[in-house]
């Protein structure tokens, strides 16, 4: 299977400026293509794993990435539906694109990928400039159009949002010409900024330009939710945002009507590989095997394999009340999955735990103590006056605080 023909049947596929041009570019020559991350954040999402796992299947096939950290067009705000971003300022904006460069270089093979911040040229470029040499090409009613805008006009857009369009173009053309970069893609909801930047590079470098673009579509859940966020909110890469076990359990617990698509679009698991699974899901689907397999994938991917392992043991500890085996680092995955409580001193085990809700009054934790419900790691606790203290700890740090068999709360000392 070519490359284009897998990235079809992965679903990566939904708008092509020429599909001709994208087949003969994609399969039979070894170009350099661009995907754009704005530094809205300091982290990227999940939802961005889309474009990453395409970088590494177009690397994988020979292509070389280019990652464009928008530095500039952070400082717009690429137009939402709802309303306008809230501006970033030049420092950190500049520093949230250092940290997602340095974010996408775990990813990608530092010898073959390269960064660019389009901060280094778009500042260069004066408003007289901007105007006559880029804003003369484009109408009013053609940039109008575009979907981003029109979503936009009933609850109204600035100028600033308005133009981010046309500095995206200006990214590709400055990419085409200096890097010879003939293929731009993202997620569909950027089609009309990468068609603007087809045309701005149609109208200055010739019709015979060989530049295209893709899009692919946007992953949704099957009930139509959007990827990606849990109940907590976003799932983020970075580790000390969203824990690996965190991440781990977002997609074990996919839905069978989720779990290809995502074993398609977010791992680079084969074609036969992914089609077993399928398989397997069917005839035996209790087993979730594909679940466990989407979650290793794509732990492992973000995290790394030692991080993946201790998902895992974190996961087992959770579900077998043995908390005995985890390492440090497992605990710090705890301290953001359970409740917690941190102690800078000695402190009564009823005010303990109301303050990590594993009972609502101090005469309820009474209750629980009195009905022999309350551990503090394997020490059952049976005296009403007992004291935290860290003569408890794992690590000089933690304590598992335990309700019954399955309540559980963490209890960590500064």
């Amino acid at each position: 299977m070519k490359l284009y023909e897998e990235l079809l049947w992965r679903g990566l596929i939904k708008d092509v400026s020429n599909e001709e041009k994208a087949q003969s570019l994609l399969n039979d020559e070894k170009i350099k293509f661009y995907c754009g991350f704005d530094p809205t954040g300091e982290s990227l999402t999940v939802g961005h794993l889309v474009q990453i796992v395409r970088m590494l299947l177009l690397e994988k096939y020979g292509h070389t990435p280019i990652v464009l950290i928008g530095g500039a067009t952070g400082l717009i705000g690429d137009p939402r539906q709802t309303s306008e971003r809230k501006l970033l300022t030049l420092d950190e904006s500049l520093q949230n694109a250092e940290k997602i460069k340095k974010q996408l270089s775990l990813f990608l093979d530092p010898n073959k990928a390269i960064f660019v911040n389009n901060y280094d040229w778009i500042k260069n470029i004066d408003m007289i400039s901007f105007l006559r040499d880029y804003g003369k090409h484009f109408s009013i009613n053609y940039m109008i159009a575009k979907d981003t805008v029109q979503k936009r006009l009933e609850v109204g857009i600035s100028y600033t949002e308005f133009s981010y369009m046309l500095i995206q173009a200006i990214d590709f053309l400055h990419l085409y010409r200096t890097l010879d970069c003939k293929l731009q893609f993202g997620g569909s909801d950027q089609w009309g900024n990468i068609t603007t930047g087809l045309e701005l590079i149609r109208k200055l470098e010739g019709e015979e330009s060989k530049a295209i673009g893709l899009s692919s579509p946007l992953l949704l859940k099957a009930d139509g939710s959007k990827f990606g966020k849990s109940e907590s909110g976003a799932l983020w890469l970075d580790g000390n945002l969203t824990t690996p076990y965190e991440i781990y359990q977002y997609f074990v617990n996919a839905s069978d009507q989720d779990v290809v698509n995502y074993l398609k679009q977010l791992t680079l698991l084969s074609r036969a590989d992914i089609e077993a699974l399928e398989e397997k899901m069917k005839t035996e689907p209790e087993l979730r095997e594909a679940q466990k397999k989407l979650a290793e994938e794509v732990t492992k991917l973000v995290h790394g394999d030692e991080a993946y392992q201790e998902a895992l043991k974190v996961t087992e500890a959770l579900f077998s009340g043995d908390f005995n085996g985890l390492s440090q680092k497992a605990f710090k995955m705890l301290e953001q999955t359970l409740d917690h409580v941190v102690l800078l001193e000695p402190k009564s085990i009823l005010d303990v735990l109301v303050e990590t809700n594993l009972a609502q009054s101090k005469r309820e934790a009474r209750q629980f103590i009195q009905s022999g419900a309350i551990q503090i790691n394997d020490d059952k606790i049976s005296d009403l006056e007992s004291v935290v203290n860290r003569h408890h700890l794992l690590y000089q740090k933690y304590a598992i605080l335990r309700r019954g068999k399955k309540k559980y709360a963490l209890i960590i000392f500064n």
